[in-house]
């Protein structure tokens, strides 16, 4: 019985509890020998790291009773997750779970405690052999020659606090084994890591400012994020480990097969490529914030930025257009118009927020192409990342699907395509930020005449009548406007989406049936345009399947491939880059700078291209 408890913790917890009780029990000895003979601020450090020693053992014991309750809670939930049980259970599982992190958190106090008091010993024991001293009874006093045991034992103990302390900033908190509670139960290591990943990220977007999400107890979108992350995870049930996971990877590149033909997809016609390119400003202009800034100047990017949201220039604030959740200089609307290098009249609307499932946008209008631009901005804050994780799928309805099926001058095969294969499927979080930029640009869908900005924009007689629309965006910004477009296109036939890196988002019956306005433009292996739910499982099933067949897959192989997968090389990635720029990705490919000086030329020759 006693041995089987012994099991459950882990090698490195009694470790350091054995290494701080040997701590305590020289310390003691030698404070019982110096406290009568020794100046008394010679004896206050050794007291301290004894000290120290305790409540590192006290933290240690509480720390492993709170990871044994939250387990067992854990391992209470019910596998069919009934809707009553759920949400009582949930709140216990929650409460236990944050009083095992605080006393996690206090343990790594406790380490900083220690390093702060041997530093302290060391420093007071440099200062005691740097003076001369004539008492020879002192146990600090090396010189004497009756005392050699004393001298053996405060090297020991210096050495003992030097190298406890160091350990230590090494290994992590936890005391028990996980695996020894959870085993092989798939459940419970999806119900663990959903709380570890609900209440990191709940922290993090505290620091970040969106104090709101700490004291939220129900489930939010940040505990569906979460719960997301722990389903990825849940490989630890087949006793995979997260290096193993590593070193599956890399083996699984180092027999990957070389890249399959891909003669069976349609080449973009060259007019869409250079309309494409010509538009790619307005999607990179939709990074208002600073994270385009970064990008090109990691170093100066706070002044850059600051310059390209009209700080130093406030007098122009009363020229610059207004947009909803801007700040007071209208920043935003400067440093919009800054990159695009347009004058304050041609953005007539948009929005800058930081809600959930309302991505920020920008409308364009254009007189000398006789275009109206959408610009939708990609992920840029942690809400919009908050967006991205919500990619479960749901179901597209006959509205989402309207430029598909309510379409007139679209060939009768497309939407019968559509229309027999009900039901459709997208990103929950992409399908929830289309439908809610299409009811801030166009109004109430179910009017019969919609009085939207679009509407005013494009209607009869009106300004814009007869213009052309794109949708432009990049990343989470392009699978939204390829969304949007969707919607949009039966009640404008002349648009267009321009899709830069979009993350996935429709089934593959919907993708094809709007390839004839939706152009998707992924540069080489870009890895979001591949990032699914889907596509991580099968990566995951992959790695730990090729990890299974390695012949010699022990502990010392499987970290020297994941350090592999860590750290690569310099050489392997300038390869990649330099492959990557030798490849051309369209048959039609056009060089960047001729493209950029033909649009500076002229924007007519634009607009001639991108009437098609």
């Amino acid at each position: 019985m006693w041995v089987s408890g012994l099991t459950k913790f882990r090698r490195t917890a009694i470790f350091t509890g054995v290494s701080n009780l040997l701590v305590i029990i020289l310390g003691g000895l030698l404070v019982i020998e110096a406290y009568p003979l020794c100046d008394r601020q010679y004896v206050v450090p050794f007291v301290l790291v004894s000290v120290a020693a305790v409540v590192r053992i006290g933290v240690m014991i509480q720390t492993g009773i709170a990871q044994e309750t939250t387990a067992k809670c854990i391992l209470q939930c019910p596998s069919d997750g009934t809707v009553v049980a759920d949400p009582v259970i949930r709140l216990e599982r929650r409460i236990r779970y944050k009083k095992w992190l605080w006393w996690s958190r206090l343990s790594m106090v406790v380490l900083v405690l220690q390093v702060v008091c041997a530093t302290y010993l060391i420093l007071k024991t440099t200062e005691y052999f740097s003076k001369d001293r004539t008492s020879s009874g002192c146990v600090l006093e090396l010189d004497s020659k009756s005392s050699w045991w004393k001298q053996k034992l405060l090297a020991l103990f210096m050495v003992m606090i030097c190298f406890v302390a160091l350990v230590q900033c090494f290994i992590g908190s936890d005391v028990l084994k996980w695996r020894s509670f959870y085993e092989t139960h798939d459940k419970a290591w999806k119900h663990h890591y959903r709380e570890v990943f609900d209440h990191g990220l709940r922290e993090t977007l505290c620091c970040l400012g969106r104090f709101r999400y700490m004291s939220t107890m129900e489930e939010d979108e940040v505990y569906s994020v979460a719960q997301l992350l722990g389903d990825l995870v849940a490989y630890r049930a087949s006793g995979t480990g997260h290096l193993e996971l590593l070193a599956g990877l890399v083996l699984l590149q180092r027999g990957r097969k070389s890249s399959e033909s891909f003669d069976e997809c349609i080449e973009a016609p060259e007019m869409h490529i250079w309309e494409a390119a010509a538009l790619h400003k307005f999607a990179e202009a939709a990074y208002t914030g600073p994270l385009l800034d970064v990008g090109r100047n990691p170093f100066i990017f706070p002044c850059v930025w600051l310059h390209r949201q009209g700080v130093l220039c406030p007098w122009r604030r009363s020229r610059r257009p207004v947009l909803a959740g801007d700040n007071w200089w209208r920043g935003h609307a400067a440093a919009f118009l800054k990159y695009v290098n347009l004058p304050p009249e041609v953005l007539r609307h948009g929005r800058i927020n930081q809600v959930k499932c309302e991505a920020a946008y920008f409308v364009v209008v254009l007189h000398s192409l006789r275009c109206v631009v959408i610009t939708i901005r990609g992920t840029e804050t942690p809400e919009d990342l908050i967006t991205d994780g919500l990619c479960k799928e749901c179901t597209l309805s006959a509205e989402d699907l309207a430029g598909l099926i309510n379409c007139h001058h679209s060939h009768s095969d497309v939407r019968k395509s559509v229309t027999s294969s009900f039901p459709h499927y997208g990103h929950s979080g992409i399908v929830e930020a289309a439908r809610e930029i299409f009811m801030q640009i166009e109004g109430n869908p179910g009017e019969h005449e919609s009085s939207g900005l679009l509407s005013t924009l494009l209607g009869v007689g009106c300004e814009c009548f007869g213009y052309e629309v794109r949708v432009v965006g990049h990343s989470l910004g392009g699978a939204i406007a390829a969304l949007l477009g969707i919607r949009l296109y039966h009640l404008y036939p002349n648009l267009r989406v321009y899709a830069y890196g979009p993350l996935p988002c429709v089934d593959l019956a919907v993708a094809n049936a709007c390839s004839g306005f939706v152009t998707s433009i992924i540069f080489g292996n870009e890895f979001s345009s591949c990032l699914s739910i889907g596509s991580v499982l099968r990566l995951r099933a992959a790695a730990i399947t090729s990890l299974s067949e390695y012949p010699r897959a022990d502990a010392d192989t499987i970290f020297q491939l994941a350090r592999q997968f860590l750290y690569k090389s310099k050489c392997e990635s300038s390869e990649i880059t330099s492959a990557q720029d030798q490849s051309d990705y369209y048959s039609g490919a056009i060089p960047i700078e001729d493209l950029n000086h033909r649009l500076c030329r002229s924007q007519t020759e634009i607009s001639t291209i991108g009437c098609s």
